[in-house]
């Protein structure tokens, strides 16, 4: 058996800060109806910054931290649902900026939030026929740039940014994992291209129900196949940084112990595929994932799709 082992992370956040506050200006709004809706005082907004940019600073500091360099890299992967362009991928001119091997698997994919985590179980299958060891997955998104933002219910939520994870197949080590998709074009869509503008269009209550649902049940499933009677057995959980009341309706129906549900949306808001490894770069930077830890990661998004994984740090 093997295991994905997370060798280092980076995060990238573009250099503009948005408040609530400053949402203000343009919406009817404050930081008080958003903060109590939703757990967010801020997010960071690209000016001049684009998502290949976030990716490679992102990726450089993992691939630092990790000690590795191009010529360990055999897999390149990016989530993301905000490309610079519909082709050539993200992937691809992350590749030429890092100086990666022609024969690198590059590519990107498109999960919404679960991004990450579809990444990492993609790159480690990957890995078995790859001419590296190591791989490199970016979540790396410009929701900004795809926002209606006069819409005061989508546009507070969604900020830019990018984070990045090296990993390697660690051997007798095992992992659990969960996925699932539920096609449904009206919770949460994107217009694509087209005579219509992109605009996030989403049913809140709706996506509110669906989330709570499958994290919820893919905590669950991952316990069981751990052979753990509560959650309280993890020592993390990082789940998207969606909704700071989604994570907290899902613990207390858990009975988690204060503090297991790790949460940042207060200064990011959602990032999409980037909250997951955000999230884990952060706590790595912070001291506070240490090697043997047991957490789980959940992520849910557009698509509808979903993913979980258990793993030891």
């Amino acid at each position: 058996m093997s295991a994905p082992q997370i060798l280092a992370t980076g995060r990238c956040l573009p250099a503009r800060v948005v408040t609530n506050e400053d949402l203000s200006r343009t919406v009817d709004t404050n930081d008080q109806w958003v903060f109590s809706r939703t757990g967010i005082h801020q997010r960071h907004f690209c000016t001049s910054e684009t998502g290949l940019d976030l990716a490679v600073s992102a990726a450089c500091q993992a691939m630092d931290r990790a000690g590795v360099t191009a010529a360990d890299i055999g897999v390149c992967l990016v989530g993301t649902f905000t490309p610079d362009h519909a082709s050539p991928s993200t992937a691809c001119l992350l590749q030429r900026e890092l100086g990666l091997g022609e024969d690198t698997l590059c590519f990107d994919l498109n999960a919404a939030c679960a991004g990450f985590l579809y990444g990492l179980k993609t790159a480690h299958a990957l890995l078995s026929d790859a001419p590296r060891p190591c791989a490199l997955i970016v979540g790396a998104e410009v929701i900004s740039r795809v926002m209606d933002h006069t819409d005061r219910n989508t546009c507070v939520l969604f900020g830019d940014g990018a984070g990045a994870a090296v990993v390697r197949q660690a051997e007798d080590r095992t992992w659990h994992t969960v996925f699932g998709s539920r096609g449904d074009p009206d919770s949460i869509r994107v217009q694509g291209p087209g005579p219509v503008p992109s605009a996030i269009h989403m049913d809140g209550k709706a996506v509110f129900r669906f989330a709570v649902e499958v994290v919820e049940q893919s905590i669950c499933q991952l316990l069981k196949k751990e052979g753990l009677s509560s959650v309280n057995d993890l020592d993390l959980v990082v789940c998207h940084q969606a909704n700071a009341r989604i994570i907290d309706f899902v613990a207390k129906r858990l009975g988690a112990r204060e503090g297991l549900f790790f949460k940042n949306m207060d200064r990011y808001g959602n990032t999409s595929a980037a909250s997951i490894p955000i999230a884990l770069d952060e706590l790595t930077e912070a001291g506070v994932l240490r090697p043997g830890m047991r957490i789980v990661a959940v992520g849910f998004g557009g698509g509808l799709t979903w993913a979980g994984a258990l793993l030891r740090w």
